[in-house]
């Protein structure tokens, strides 16, 4: 027993040391306004909680949480998705969040993080939807149409997984925000909103079998955060988000936001 409780111990203070030690490797900002732009429109990564009136969501929570380890003051600001990522090039903010896909053509413009969360696209219908159950049916009925983001992910998914590759299909209707398609979609407008697993599976159960996910997915992408080519803040981020991710924040805010959290419960 005494032996056993030794060891015990042991592995104890070791592990204590382990991750004072990781604790001591993070970077110090030394309370630096990091200005970060976000869109407010991509629930339930970011939005305009019905209940507050205020932004909250997955992406303010996880940033606060970064900012005490590393010791900085976040500042947001708003704009709209078309103009952000240009804006963060041009060094007028110095950070972006918005559930921003890392592509290569992206990486032209700006820096990356690296990926916080991992998705994948997913078909959003109403629940009652029985015309068709995957890209497939969807493209061959040409009465059918699709609700999208102008420049996001599900719009390109939509142009060159579902539809013909033709980026002005008139079967792609447009509109400024996420919501917005979601909106068009519960309405009747459109058939079809592409959406990641993540957020989709939190709509649907805050939809009471309004909504539904269809099909297989569609590609898988990553998220990351964006910065100006050649900022200083990307190293100091990205050991903020792997110690979030080590001490478990991050899939506590996923179960919080994606799972839990009901919109005007």
């Amino acid at each position: 027993m005494v032996r056993s409780l030794s060891l015990f111990l042991a592995g104890l203070a070791g592990l204590i040391a382990t991750s004072l030690a990781a604790a001591q490797t993070l970077p110090d900002l030394g309370g630096r306004t990091i200005v970060i732009v976000t869109e407010n429109a991509y629930f339930p990564l970011q939005f305009v909680d019905p209940k507050s009136g205020q932004p909250a969501g997955w992406e303010y929570d996880a940033i606060d949480a970064m900012a005490k380890k590393l010791n900085f003051k976040p500042e947001y600001e708003h704009a709209s998705w078309d103009v952000m990522i240009q804006a963060v090039s041009d060094k007028q903010y110095d950070m972006g969040m918005t559930g921003i896909t890392i592509t290569d053509e992206r990486k032209q413009k700006v820096d990356f993080s690296d990926p916080y969360m991992k998705s994948e696209i997913l078909m959003l219908v109403r629940g009652d939807e029985t015309r068709f159950n995957d890209a497939e049916s969807f493209e061959a009925d040409e009465n059918l149409l699709v609700g999208a983001q102008a420049g996001t992910s599900p719009f390109y998914v939509a142009v060159y997984e579902v539809l013909d590759g033709n980026e002005d299909n008139p079967r792609i209707k447009l509109m400024e925000t996420f919501a917005a398609t979601v909106e068009a979609l519960k309405a009747g407008d459109v058939d079809l909103v592409l959406t990641d697993s993540a957020a989709g599976q939190s709509i649907v159960a805050a939809s009471d079998s309004a909504l539904k996910l269809i099909g297989e997915p569609l590609q898988a992408e990553e998220f990351g955060f964006i910065f100006p080519k050649g900022s200083d803040l990307v190293a100091p981020i990205n050991s903020g988000i792997a110690a979030l991710k080590a001490d478990g924040t991050l899939d506590a805010l996923t179960q919080k936001w994606f799972v839990d959290y009901k919109p005007g419960g």
